[in-house]
Parts: C-alpha cells; structure tokens; sequence
C-alpha cells in the first residue's frame, strides 16, 4: 500500500502482506496487532514491519526486541 491509497473503512483487524517499503491489505480491516506487544496498530499508524518474519510492530523498540531475538541469516 502506498500513501496514496485509501484505506478501507471497515473495522476488525486486517491481514496484511509486508513487503519492502510498502504493505498490501489481503483482508480489509482497520488495525494489526504487533507480533511483540501484542498492541493494536490502526493501519494509518503502521510504519515498523518485517518482511521476512511478515510481522508489524508497534514501534522501533518492539521491532529491535524482535530483531534480537531473530538476528538475520548471513549471507554468503
């Protein structure tokens, strides 16, 4: 999704696909759920997500909990 598209109006959580820079609704709703706080995030407000892990966060701190966590594979 890009800044140009509007959101949908519906309420209820949305299923969302991440990926670099930009997300796509695959299930209108109106929020996600961050995968380490579990709070909700309205999807005007998303802007930490992972695209290998396909998860949102609700800000840089929960996103760096989970990078630790989860260090990326070296590439070779």
């Amino acid at each position: 999704m890009n800044r140009f598209e509007r959101f949908p109006e519906t309420g209820g959580e949305a299923q969302v696909r991440y990926l670099d820079g930009e997300f796509r609704i695959l299930k209108p709703g109106a929020f996600v759920r961050c995968a380490v706080t579990g709070h909700t995030i309205l999807l005007d407000d998303l802007r930490y997500w992972s695209v290998d892990l396909q998860e949102a966060y609700v800000g840089p701190e929960a996103a760096l909990t989970r990078v630790l966590e989860h260090p990326p594979e070296p590439q070779d």
